[in-house]
């Protein structure tokens, strides 16, 4: 399996957590505050220098608040169509 820390589908997958941060009217810290983490894990996350496994990311979702079902739906589908 290749490295997937810069892969399309990471690149993809930060893309969708920042804008649905932005989308939701977070800022990094208070994000971070939401998961009771410090803002340098946010800022890693998206800068592309961590990658997130599936509890952190179902625990993202929840804390932005949206969907991780309809999520990894359309990242499946923007990686599909490039």
């Amino acid at each position: 399996m290749p490295r997937t820390l810069r892969s399309p589908r990471q690149k993809a997958l930060i893309a969708l957590l920042i804008e649905q941060r932005k989308k939701s009217g977070l800022t990094q810290a208070q994000l971070a505050k939401r998961l009771r983490r410090y803002q340098s894990f946010v800022a890693t996350v998206e800068s592309g220098q961590r990658r997130i496994d599936v509890i952190e990311f179902l625990d993202l979702a929840e804390a932005i608040g949206f969907d991780p079902i309809d999520a990894i739906k359309k990242l499946r589908a923007s990686v599909r169509s490039q």
